[in-house]
């Protein structure tokens, strides 16, 4: 009797775990791609989860996106140097935590960088460099520290006109947390949100195993230098080797240097697994701008955060606790 209830809940349990499958949708959100992955036993429950979490990103959009012109976002910038502008308290607390993160790098993350897109042009339609006046006028226009907050009214007031800002570092991040956090609540009990390299996860595999990345070789991008497992955290990956210029035979990456307004050098890849896509977003290119030696140190005196950092000569640097398993 024992025998036959042991091998009928062995059955029961072994079929359950085979009728968990990984269902996956690969969409345009934000203006980039997300791979949004979860674990359910039929297509009818994975594709109401993924909707849910496409309505989500798509509503985070709206409220962050600068080029949407009825965006919250938008209006901040139109009434720079003018008046404070009435936000979300969504909005007003992304931004605090982003004016946080500024602090914390020296400015090497800044929200407000977002006035050199009138500069810098990575799709192709740059024809030469921008002059250094050009650049020095936008410059002008950067700084965290001019961000003014008030916590009581939940305003935000941009000092100088022609400042704007962008959450191109951090928005998708925290649109993968936001979907994170909504499907868990709706009892999805295992997924993956992938917005373009910030990767956020939750539960397990079908398998019962770790979810595990695949960090890209920046110097070969059909190949991977590293799988990682991550168990409910998140991982953000920054490159150099998808958006570049090149001018009089010298590569320029999309990632800018807020306080000089020129592209950063000598990194062409920085990870940074965290708890949250937001910060690993957020840090992965506050460390591409700090460099080696300012990153590592930065990210080795943060709790439960680790980073892999590729040199533009191919050397990988990792931060004290990082495990690297090569393929």
């Amino acid at each position: 009797m024992q025998k036959n209830l042991f091998f009928t809940l062995l059955l029961f349990f072994t079929t359950f775990l085979h009728s968990q499958q990984v269902h996956k949708k690969i969409i345009k959100l934000m203006g980039s791609r997300f791979d949004i992955s979860v674990v359910a036993e039929d297509s009818i429950h994975a594709n109401i989860a993924i909707k849910l979490a496409i309505d989500e990103i798509s509503r985070i959009e709206k409220l962050i996106s600068d080029w949407d012109p009825n965006s919250q976002t938008s209006e901040i910038t139109r009434n720079a140097g003018d008046k404070p502008v009435k936000v979300d308290k969504e909005l007003f607390d992304l931004i605090e935590r982003s004016l946080a993160i500024s602090k914390l790098t020296d400015g090497a993350f800044d929200i407000s960088y977002a006035s050199m897109d009138k500069i810098w042009k990575f799709d192709g339609s740059m024809k030469e460099m921008p002059s250094d006046e050009e650049i020095k006028a936008a410059v002008s226009k950067i700084g965290y520290q001019n961000i003014i907050l008030n916590k009581t009214n939940l305003t935000v007031f941009l000092k100088l006109k022609g400042m704007k800002i962008g959450f191109g570092a951090i928005g998708k991040g925290y649109a993968a947390d936001k979907a994170k956090s909504l499907l868990i609540s709706k009892g999805v009990k295992a997924g993956i949100i992938n917005a373009s390299g910030d990767m956020n996860t939750w539960g397990k595999q079908p398998n019962g195993e770790d979810w595990k990345v695949a960090i890209t070789n920046p110097l070969n991008k059909n190949h991977a230098f590293g799988i990682f497992p991550i168990s409910g955290s998140a991982v953000a990956t920054s490159g150099d080797y998808e958006k570049f210029v090149t001018f009089n035979g010298k590569r320029f990456s999309h990632i800018i240097d807020p306080r000089t307004g020129y592209p950063t050098s000598k990194i062409i890849s920085v990870s940074v697994f965290a708890p949250k896509a937001e910060l690993s977003d957020a840090l992965a290119t506050s460390v591409f701008v700090m460099g080696t030696e300012a990153g590592l140190n930065l990210i080795n005196q943060l709790k439960d955060i680790e980073c892999i950092i590729i040199d533009s000569e191919g050397k990988i640097h990792t931060s004290t606790n990082i495990n690297i398993n090569k393929i």
